[in-house]
């Protein structure tokens, strides 16, 4: 059976943005990652804009919670193999010490949640901001890790959080094909 990676999410509320994303990695992982997501200071209620993306994908939103990244520090934790920040003010901040020493990456994205305005203001908002999480995903989801050691991983994660577009789905980075051992 292959190996299934845990992603750990992280924001400052884990309202909206980390939510979102551990959404998308557990859909479209399609069973090679499970997700999950965490806050530095939780603010205890899931927005509902980002539940409301959520459930365009599918993806069942009855046992979502706003949680402190302190669960997924403790010795009965899952191990993570990923950890993504995805709000500037807790990639500041000091994380937890992780066991089993993850691959971490910064990928920023603007807080939906803060946007002023009507209903569908505040949708199209989160709409945006969930198109550039997916893209990102896609990214991530589409790396053969079974092929790149960790120091490539490292560097691709890093290198997907670097990009972003303004409103739009990112494309999944083209990587070159690799030679297999003996041709």
């Amino acid at each position: 059976m292959d190996k299934v990676y845990n992603v750990l999410v992280l924001c400052t509320g884990n309202s909206a943005r980390s939510i979102m994303g551990e959404g998308l990695i557990n859909v479209m992982g399609k069973g090679r990652f499970k997700a999950y997501s965490a806050g530095s200071h939780p603010g205890g209620v899931v927005n509902p804009f980002a539940i409301e993306q959520l459930k365009t994908i599918g993806y069942p939103t009855e046992t979502l919670r706003s949680k402190s990244w302190d669960e997924f520090s403790t010795p009965d934790a899952p191990v993570m193999d990923f950890v993504f920040t995805v709000c500037d003010k807790a990639a500041g901040e000091t994380c937890p010490f992780w066991p089993g020493h993850p691959l971490t990456a910064h990928w920023g994205f603007e807080d939906p949640a803060a946007k002023q305005g009507s209903d569908e203001e505040k949708r199209q908002a989160f709409q945006t901001v969930f198109r550039q999480i997916m893209g990102r995903v896609r990214a991530f989801v589409s790396l053969p890790l079974d092929k790149l050691d960790a120091a490539a991983t490292q560097q691709e994660i890093v290198k997907i959080g670097q990009t972003l577009p303004g409103a739009g789905e990112l494309e999944a980075p083209q990587h070159e094909p690799m030679a297999l051992p003996g041709r």
